[in-house]
């Protein structure tokens, strides 16, 4: 059985490490990029099944992202699945943000969902077989208080994932999102804790609790389940997603955020 290679970017964060790791334990060669990745010049061997191979990846360098597609291609394996992970956020209500902070934010989180999924989607297609899941966000369905921008760019994200899901259906390639809700990651901390030691952001029992309980005044809806995702959470639902188990499954939302959007 030849070797099945994925692709996961914003593999440093706390949703895409889990997931490098979940898709590492079904056998997958995991390509992992990120911009805290190594740069890949020679092949690293024979890769192996579960084995990870770390690259240095901009998702939002059109050269960056066409490079290191041909380099996974041809160094280590016809790549299967496409998890777009990446992802920042810089809140603030808009009357008061930055032009900066918007481009940045749509930068990431959805010109390079385009790129990458662009650049895999044409291998895929020639293959007529393969996945590609975006980790959008349940706040691009619902309205935030101070998170605009990145409510945005992830309804650009999970949008853009949907259509090409249509497109590439006649060829055999499944497009599906994963959108989690308030998930214990250092992207939650930063935006819902406070400093710890050296200045890093933790969230702290209380802190924690006001997001499960939600926040009236901020028009947010607590979560049913009564706990935060883990990112294992999200991580099981990106597997499912691009397993066999969902073969009929495509142009997809699944919403893992603990019936907090109610949907």
């Amino acid at each position: 059985m030849s070797t099945r290679v994925a692709l996961v970017t914003g593999a440093a964060g706390g949703i895409g490490a889990a997931v490098v790791g979940a898709l590492a334990a079904q056998g997958y060669v995991v390509v992992a990029g990120d911009l805290d990745g190594a740069v890949p010049t020679t092949p690293p061997g024979k890769a192996t099944e579960g084995a990870v191979v770390p690259v240095r990846l901009d998702v939002t360098d059109e050269q960056d992202v066409v490079r290191l597609v041909g380099w996974v291609e041809a160094e280590i394996g016809p790549l299967e699945v496409l998890v777009n992970a990446a992802g920042v956020l810089h809140p603030g209500v808009v009357t008061e943000s930055s032009l900066a902070d918007w481009q940045r934010m749509l930068a990431v989180n959805a010109t390079g969902v385009y790129l990458v999924s662009r650049e895999v989607a044409r291998c895929l297609s020639e293959r007529r077989r393969g996945a590609i899941v975006t980790v959008a966000s349940n706040a691009a369905g619902v309205p935030r208080v101070g998170m605009a921008a990145y409510a945005a760019s992830k309804a650009a994200a999970s949008s853009l994932t949907r259509s090409l899901g249509l497109e590439l259906a006649p060829y055999g390639v499944r497009c599906n999102v994963v959108s989690p809700g308030s998930t214990r990651t250092p992207m939650l901390a930063a935006l819902a804790g406070s400093p710890g030691p050296d200045d890093v952001p933790v969230l702290d029992e209380s802190a924690e609790a006001r997001v499960v309980a939600g926040v009236p005044e901020d028009f947010r809806l607590g979560i049913p389940l009564g706990r935060l995702a883990e990112v294992q959470d999200v991580a099981d639902a990106v597997v499912f997603l691009v397993s066999g188990a969902a073969r009929h499954i495509t142009v997809h939302e699944l919403v893992v955020d603990g019936g907090a959007t109610l949907r």
